[in-house]
């Protein structure tokens, strides 16, 4: 047992040794050559089975998918291969168009039309395996992200990813990414947050600059004309006017959504008991409805929805982990819960009755709260995204009026938007 054993781990580290290998020849590849150079060696190492321009580096790579360890995990194994090699490309603008291309080459394998048992036969097949897996659905996304820089034709949902940076990390990452995979997904979402948020600050200064013009009726120099600023947003201009007011302005009783989170967090510190917090909860949530919607089924469901998380705890004191298996709870229930049961009536029925930014509004009032559950909300909204990213844009509106609102929101009360001119005007009151 204890040889079979030692001959387990031997046979294991020659496998991963020999990945190790073809890891560093692709650094040197993808640094050494140009895009097109290494498209070449990508499509005759992996694809059209020609080999490489370096025998070893086929040679390594027919011993990595021969050991039944590189069949087993070769998607993996491949998946840092791609990204290795993107990873690179996305640090120069000029090389960042040739990442769709690679996507591309491998969509385009066709099924082999029979078995094919030597070494580049049974690598083609194990590449177009791979594309059929949930790991390649991510490289088509985050082709998809480079791609809008250089296509104004966004036909599908799918086509929209790169407006929506809160999605990444659930649309293009697994748990299995390598470090290079993880390492390309943030610097790209950094990226976009970035300039989102630079685009939006930009067009609401021009807004807040054209009223107080239009307000005060005095015409201004040549020079000093006030130079448009595209909206940033799929909205319209009035669709996002009102957006803003809404996420930056007073919502109930005079507050804002940051003071009403205040508040709330302020008052369940003083709560007896978990039971008292759940209860203090339903009325926060419950107060963005309107009256009618108040006395609803919705408003039944919700109410049960709290009396059957966790009764076994409503004598305890409200602890941190509570509040937030119950604010994930309560997410499940308005968005959606998992991408194995993507069923989301709630949420077709909320933003149908109240509208869509009053329902961002729910959702903001929890994660406002309850921060740590943010991540949890992204990843419902990227289940709805994956569910619908086939569907067309015109067929399914509401989507991303949805999207749009909530990219919004988070940057207004998570990232480093300016807004100040806008609060100290008078079109968010």
């Amino acid at each position: 047992m204890k040889t079979t054993s030692m001959l387990t781990d031997s046979a294991f580290q020659r496998q991963s040794d020999n990945e190790q290998k073809l890891y560093a020849y692709l650094v040197d590849l993808v640094q050494s050559n140009e895009p097109g150079q290494v498209l070449e060696e990508m499509r005759d190492l992996f694809v059209t089975g020609r080999g490489s321009r370096n025998p070893q580096a086929f040679l390594t790579l027919e011993k990595i998918v021969k050991s039944k360890y590189g069949a087993q995990n070769f998607n993996y194994f491949f998946n840092r291969c791609c990204y290795i090699v993107i990873n690179y490309w996305q640090l120069s603008p000029q090389s960042q168009r040739y990442i769709p291309q690679l996507v591309e080459i491998l969509a385009a394998i066709p099924p082999a039309a029979a078995q094919n048992y030597n070494a580049a036969g049974s690598i083609r097949q194990l590449v177009k395996n791979f594309t059929l897996c949930e790991q390649f659905s991510r490289l088509q996304r985050l082709a998809n992200i480079i791609n809008a820089k250089y296509s104004t034709k966004t036909t599908s949902v799918g086509t929209l990813i790169h407006r929506y940076p809160y999605l990444y990390d659930y649309c293009l990452m697994g748990e299995e990414s390598s470090q290079e995979h993880q390492q390309t997904v943030r610097r790209i979402k950094s990226q976009n947050e970035r300039h989102f948020e630079v685009n939006l600050s930009r067009y609401v200064t021009y807004k807040v600059r054209t009223a107080q013009v239009n307000k005060s009726g005095l015409a201004i120099p040549q020079t000093e004309l006030i130079r448009p600023v595209k909206n940033p947003t799929l909205l319209s201009d009035g669709e996002l006017n009102k957006s803003l007011k809404h996420f930056v302005g007073t919502v109930e009783n005079g507050q804002t959504y940051q003071s009403l989170s205040k508040s709330f967090s302020n008052h369940i510190a003083y709560a007896q008991s978990y039971g008292a917090f759940k209860d203090e909860l339903y009325e926060y949530i419950r107060n963005s409805l309107s009256g009618k919607y108040q006395q609803g089924n919705f408003n039944k469901k919700l109410f049960e929805l709290f009396q059957n998380t966790y009764p076994e705890c409503n004598q305890q004191k409200p602890t941190e982990f509570l509040m937030m298996r119950t604010s994930s709870q309560l997410l499940n229930f308005l968005v959606v819960e998992g991408s194995q049961k993507p069923e989301h009536y709630v949420f077709i029925d909320l933003v149908s009755n109240i509208g869509v930014t009053r329902t961002i509004g729910i959702l903001l009032k929890i994660i406002l709260f309850c921060s740590k559950v943010k991540p949890y909300l992204e990843k419902r909204f990227s289940i709805l995204f994956n569910h619908y990213e086939s569907f067309s844009r015109e067929g399914v509106p509401w989507l991303v009026r949805t999207l749009e609102n909530m990219q919004i929101a988070l940057s207004v009360h998570f990232g480093k938007v300016d807004l100040s001119s806008l609060r100290r005007s008078q079109l968010v009151n």
